[in-house]
């Protein structure tokens, strides 16, 4: 090594799957860049695998550790040990952060290294950083999320196309946006694991994966898709986190937005996050939120800003509770008979329940009726509690279906 060649910084891999590679290329890559930045060439001084590399060999010999091995078990004792070693961390595994995130913050900050975590949620685009650096000292209010690619370019799909869910899922699988078992992405649970990690950085309370009441969407139908059309909504997969006084909501299920919302426009594969905060209105990040080329380049962004220290996630400073029951709008979609003073009964209960509503679409399907309504906001106990009255009614010819919508528009 000449006098003037930067110093190496060695970087150990644990998983080489369709990030693992994509980092294991692109940093070589972005050596000479890195370099010039830094004062430090990053090379990868080991790989472990299920059948190569030996995790004692790899800690040893390297500088950082990237955690992109999925999974919870065998990551946490990589990551402990690695931190419990002196060694910074980087991982995109946002099931073991939403698990055991306390734990491990604590453990890097008992050590003084860094537990950077960009990719684990949405991709590349920065929200991480955003709230960790940019709006610290701002008080956020409440954010939504689109934070699966998966379930948004299903959704997409079965909007653009007329598409099943089945087919549209088929069709994620086909182009590598899906796993062969998507039910972590189907049923809401990846989403609600980013949630909690985001709510967390968001309002400074521990938020863990168990917090985070979660829907998915393979419930959905073609026609939720056309009355949405029809009543010129978007149908994605939210996650939203609030501060309701001095308590906090997060939650994960599919919801109408008006195409107001800056989360409407977003589709296919792309992740987006709006933050709500006095200080800045709000803010929309958009981009890519799957892929191993998107995410590795999350990934080596954190390594470069570790190759920069100081850079922590502090401990939490409050506490709070969490509400179940939250006010939102919903659309009601019920199967009647097709007979005279059904909507009026409807209607009736919904009053009687203190729900409000705001649009009815009423369509004959030949052997009965189909009525589909969007109500104003109103606790969630106090709906679906009239959703169970109006189910029990003789006239009702199958199980009503409820999805929420959101409300909230901003100027562009």
């Amino acid at each position: 090594m000449t006098p003037d060649a930067p110093a190496p910084f060695r970087v150990g891999l644990l998983g080489h799957g369709t990030v693992g590679s994509a980092v294991a290329e692109l940093l070589p890559e972005s050596a000479d860049a890195i370099a010039h930045v830094t004062g430090l060439r990053p090379e990868i001084s080991g790989v472990l695998t299920r059948s190569r590399g030996d995790f004692d060999e790899i800690l040893a010999g390297s500088d950082l550790i990237v955690e992109v091995m999925g999974g919870t078990d065998d990551a946490r004792t990589y990551v402990t040990r690695a931190i419990e070693a002196g060694k910074h961390v980087v991982t995109a595994n946002k099931q073991l952060l939403a698990e055991h995130g306390e734990e491990l913050w604590a453990l890097a900050r008992e050590h003084r290294v860094q537990l950077r975590f960009e990719a684990a949620v949405a991709g590349v685009v920065p929200v991480i950083r955003v709230l960790q650096e940019s709006l610290t000292g701002h008080p956020v209010e409440r954010l939504h999320g689109i934070v699966n690619g998966t379930t948004n370019f299903i959704l997409t799909q079965m909007a653009a196309t007329g598409a099943s869910y089945e087919e549209a899922l088929a069709e994620a699988q086909q182009l590598g946006y899906a796993e062969a078992d998507p039910t972590d992405d189907v049923t809401g649970k990846d989403a609600a694991a980013k949630m909690a990690i985001l709510a967390r950085l968001a309002f400074d309370t521990p938020v863990h994966l168990s917090d985070v009441p979660y829907e998915g969407i393979a419930h959905l139908t073609t026609e939720d898709i056309e009355y949405a059309r029809d009543l010129d909504l978007s149908l994605r997969l939210i996650g939203t986190a609030e501060r309701i006084g001095d308590e906090l909501a997060v939650r994960v299920h599919p919801a109408f937005l008006y195409k107001g919302h800056p989360l409407a426009s977003v589709e296919g594969p792309f992740n987006a996050v709006t933050i709500e905060s006095p200080a800045i209105t709000e803010i929309t990040l958009s981009g890519p939120g799957a892929g191993g080329p998107q995410t590795a380049t999350a990934v080596i962004g954190d390594v470069i800003s570790a190759m920069i220290p100081p850079a922590q996630t502090p401990p939490t400073r409050n506490t709070l509770g969490f509400v179940d029951d939250v006010a939102s709008s919903f659309y009601l979609h019920v199967e009647v008979a097709d007979k005279p003073g059904v909507l009026a009964q409807v209607a009736q209960v919904l009053g009687l329940q203190g729900v409000s509503v705001k649009s009815v679409v009423q369509k004959g399907t030949g052997t009965g009726a189909r009525l589909v309504l969007v109500v104003h906001p109103v606790l969630e106990s106090r709906f679906y509690g009239a959703v169970q009255l109006i189910a029990a009614k003789d006239f009702v010819t199958a199980p009503p279906r409820a999805i929420r919508v959101i409300d909230e528009e901003f100027a562009g």
